[in-house]
């Protein structure tokens, strides 16, 4: 059988029916043993490669539309997990911590280890260096569409609240750019060689061993981010108390390496095969989009939820920091790409600016996280300077302008 969608289209079909699932998530946040993160940890990095095996394998024999919406859904199910939890219990002085954390490892991480895995296989392959990686012409729908919610965002730092009218916005964001997808014609058939090894074994078992096998993965992973995701929060939490490092740090970093994990895994193997690196670096901007749209929109609502009234939250200073760096760091990365390619010396660029947020705070103090912010500020608005001054239009402009006459009026 074969599939409709590539990955990254797939995963942008995303969560329309997440409320319900957030139901699963109402009792309140239990105080955990430091411990328990043995347990907890292990039980959500297992539910988030189970889930990921079973969407894998039932996409292959979902066609379209609905069905394959909620398959999307499951794969990035341990991420919206972790939120809901957190909005759910209230903790609104932590909801910004894991949201920033997953988007500036994404871009500040990812990016940088795709290049580098094709780099590599190129290598290893030809003998010569990988200048490059060039994306395909339908791509620049993922790099313009990354922009909108990323100014939302800055709107939000200004005037310090995340409300259900922000989430509106953010959610009609992603509606426009799914329906643009939409519009977009199949990608090549994608065979299934093109799977990982557990999800190739799954296909191509017979018919009655097939479904059993995809909805074990279902269940079993389902079951496993029900039981352990809140007992997997309190225990970040226990371990922060513990040692003594905020629990902003450690929900920021920790949560999204766990939760992130086979997102990471299936984009770098992707990665590994030379001519699918630009797909492996559109899935992680397919999910920078869903994260900046969908997972921020789920805050305030989830959070009127638990309230039982419509309501949003304050941002304090720590959350419009860390909002803005993200902001600043996603704003760069989309500067990279606004060429329709990703380049060595910018892959190294963001993996050096990330690496510094962690690096130098030691010896010059927190107020370097500030100071990275303003590079990444003032890089961006140097190169849309340049761009101004060459009177030039981005190649990831000029591509979705073609795109958008090509399949949206003339459909």
């Amino acid at each position: 059988m074969q599939r409709s969608a590539s990955p990254d289209q797939a995963r942008t079909r995303a969560p329309f029916f997440a409320g319900l699932a957030l139901l699963l998530f109402a009792a309140p946040l239990r105080q955990t043993s430091p411990w328990a993160a043995l347990w907890t940890t292990p039980c959500v990095l297992i539910a988030s490669v189970v889930i990921a095996w079973g969407a894998e394998s039932a996409q292959f024999f979902v066609a379209q539309g609905f069905a394959l919406a909620i398959l999307a859904w499951l794969q990035v199910l341990p991420e919206f997990a972790v939120e809901a939890v957190l909005a759910w219990r209230q903790q609104t002085s932590l909801l910004i911590a894991n949201l920033t954390g997953a988007l500036r490892l994404l871009t500040g991480v990812a990016w940088p280890m795709i290049y580098l895995t094709a780099a590599v296989v190129h290598r290893r392959r030809t003998r010569r260096s990988l200048g490059f990686i060039q994306l395909d012409r339908h791509h620049s729908v993922e790099v313009i569409a990354l922009l909108p919610p990323m100014l939302y965002a800055l709107v939000i730092c200004w005037k310090g609240t995340l409300t259900l009218y922000d989430a509106g916005i953010l959610i009609a964001f992603y509606a426009a750019y799914l329906i643009l997808l939409t519009k977009l014609p199949p990608e090549r058939r994608e065979a299934v060689d093109d799977l990982a090894s557990v999800p190739r074994r799954i296909v191509l078992a017979p018919r009655r061993q097939r479904m059993l096998a995809i909805s074990a993965c279902f269940l079993g992973g389902g079951l496993l981010i029900y039981f352990a995701a809140e007992p997997f929060l309190g225990s970040l939490v226990a371990v922060a108390t513990a040692i003594g490092i905020p629990s902003f740090v450690v929900i920021q970093w920790f949560a999204p390496v766990i939760s992130e994990f086979p997102e990471f895994a299936s984009t770098f193997y992707f990665a590994r095969q030379e001519e699918k690196a630009p797909v492996a670096l559109m899935n992680i901007a397919s999910s920078n989009i869903n994260q900046w749209t969908l997972l921020m929109a789920m805050l305030p609502v989830v959070l009127s939820m638990s309230r039982h009234d419509l309501s949003g939250f304050a941002l304090d200073h720590q959350q419009k920091t860390e909002l803005l760096l993200t902001v600043g760091q996603n704003l760069v990365g989309l500067i990279f790409l606004i060429n329709m390619e990703f380049a060595w010396w910018e892959a190294a660029a963001m993996f050096i600016l990330f690496a510094a947020q962690f690096a130098l705070p030691p010896f010059f103090g927190d107020q370097v996280r500030v100071w990275i912010t303003y590079v990444f500020f003032a890089w961006t608005i140097a190169a849309l300077v340049v761009m101004i001054a060459r009177r030039e239009i981005p190649a990831a402009l000029a591509s979705f302008l073609e795109t958008w006459r090509e399949h949206v009026l003339a459909g």
